[in-house]
């Protein structure tokens, strides 16, 4: 699944941008939360919210509900410009400030487990809400 502002960016992918991007959704199909790099810190939801680098500066941002993986965001993490940052998107996303402290980058899936982590379903409702409305 796909929130609408992330549906955009995914159209918006060309090239080898775009085939990064499959190559990563089939993954992710195939292996679940071991497709992504690390989980984010910080405040509520970040910690429950995993990324995965495709190519280049992009990013992709995912949460999971269940079995469900919902991409939250796809962009360039671009700290010299922070209007066209993903990191910012997703914490406009979110409705928090960005963290001031430095984030570490823990594995995605639970190292005990292998399970993924857990936002609950309104969570991910209240997120795709934000997203509609950023969209706009």
């Amino acid at each position: 699944m796909a929130t609408p502002v992330a549906e955009r960016q995914i159209r918006g992918l060309r090239g080898p941008r775009r085939r990064a991007y499959e190559q990563f959704e089939q993954h992710l199909a195939a292996t679940g939360c071991a497709a992504l790099g690390y989980r984010l810190t910080g405040c509520d939801p970040l910690p429950r919210l995993c990324v995965k680098h495709l190519r280049g500066s992009d990013r992709v941002v995912v949460a999971f509900d269940g079995s469900i993986a919902w991409v939250l965001l796809v962009g360039p993490h671009t700290e010299a410009d922070q209007a066209a940052d993903v990191y910012t998107a997703l914490y406009d996303l979110a409705g928090i400030s960005r963290p001031e402290q430095p984030r570490t980058k823990p594995p995605c899936c639970n190292p005990t487990d292998g399970s993924a982590p857990q936002l609950e379903e309104t969570v991910i409702d209240e997120l795709v809400q934000r997203a509609r409305a950023l969209r706009r």
